[in-house]
């Protein structure tokens, strides 16, 4: 036989009186509207919490990947000072004015010593710019001089008088250079252009 007990009427009392179920039915259009207007501000702010958090995320993963990127940039802009120098050492003794065959040993090992700098720069992702004979570009290249030049056209670099370097695609030194002014070929073009359009 099964015992009544006390709870079981007042818990079936309970349920009736809650209005949780088909409660919703029984409110007024002015609170299920303040409801679904409460829950749309709710989901709104949720979408746009979600989409900062993302943006967030994103923007720390493209710092992180910069940070290990350019890394050594610092590093390597010391090392471009020891570049221009075995550079300059090979510069001062042309290969064609070495009698000794222990002078033309040590050009051979700064040749070799150069040559294997500019292999780790490449590497690591530093590329030199040496840009003699193409258009002056501001974003990588410094105008030290310009000359009056008839044989090549306005803007072309003429002389490079120190290279540049990039790591990956960020600068790490502009190349300095001589740029062409344009002389009386370029002025004589011009003329004729604007004598053909005429």
């Amino acid at each position: 036989m099964i015992e009544d007990n006390d709870e079981g009427p007042a818990i079936g009392a309970a349920a009736a009186n809650d209005p949780g179920e088909g409660a919703v039915g029984d409110l007024p259009d002015e609170g299920l509207a303040a409801i679904e207007s409460e829950l749309a501000d709710t989901k709104d702010r949720l979408l746009r919490a979600l989409a900062e958090t993302e943006n967030v995320r994103r923007r720390l993963q493209r710092e992180r990947d910069d940070a290990q990127k350019y890394a050594m940039a610092n590093f390597a802009r010391d090392l471009l000072s020891a570049a221009d120098n075995l550079r300059r050492a090979l510069d001062a003794m042309p290969e064609s004015d070495i009698a000794e065959a222990k002078t033309r040993s040590l050009r051979d090992g700064v040749a070799a010593t150069e040559r294997e700098l500019l292999a780790a720069f490449e590497r690591h992702g530093i590329r030199r710019l040496d840009p003699k004979g193409e258009r002056f570009d501001h974003n990588f290249h410094q105008a030290i001089f310009e000359a009056e030049r008839t044989d090549v056209p306005p803007g072309t670099i003429v002389e490079v008088l120190q290279p540049g370097y990039v790591l990956h695609d960020r600068l790490l030194r502009p190349a300095m250079v001589g740029v062409a002014k344009g002389g009386a070929k370029a002025e004589s073009e011009d003329k004729t252009e604007g004598d053909a359009a005429a």
